[in-house]
Order: structure tokens, then C-alpha cells, then sequence
């Protein structure tokens, strides 16, 4: 299950974090990184970006990087 599945709300842990070069990068450096705990909280008018909570903060993704994350659902 991809980031993209989860609905505002719904939190989830990351498991991996998919693909190569400056996408990667730029995702683990924004601190999703397995193990850690990811909120859905909303998503724009038009699904894209997705704003998730992450640690103290919030940060919006572009749902072609929420794919990359695979994730798994708590409760």
C-alpha cells in the first residue's frame, strides 16, 4: 500500500521509500524514512499535493512522491 491509499485521518508506517537519485533524496531529507509514523491530513481540490503530518510538522508531497512510499496502516 502506497501513501496514496491512505485517507485523511488514517495514519500509517512507512516500510520503504522507493526510487532513485534526487526524488529519494529529497524524501528522506523531509524525514520520511522507515519506521517513521505518517498522518494523511488532507489532500488539495484537484488530490494533488497531499499535506501529511511527519514527526512535529506538516509538509505537503506531490502524490507522484507519496507513490514511491510504501507504507502500512495502525490504527
Amino acid at each position: 500500500m502506497s501513501l496514496n491509499d491512505l485517507k485523511p485521518g488514517q495514519s500509517g508506517k512507512v516500510i520503504s521509500v522507493a526510487g532513485q537519485g534526487a526524488i529519494r533524496r529529497r524524501l528522506l531529507d523531509l524525514g520520511i524514512r522507515s519506521g517513521e509514523t505518517i498522518k494523511m491530513i488532507k489532500a488539495a481540490p484537484l488530490k494533488d499535493p497531499l499535506e501529511i503530518s511527519l514527526g512535529n510538522g506538516h509538509i505537503s508531497i506531490r502524490r507522484s512522491e507519496a507513490a514511491l512510499i510504501e507504507i502500512k496502516v495502525v490504527s
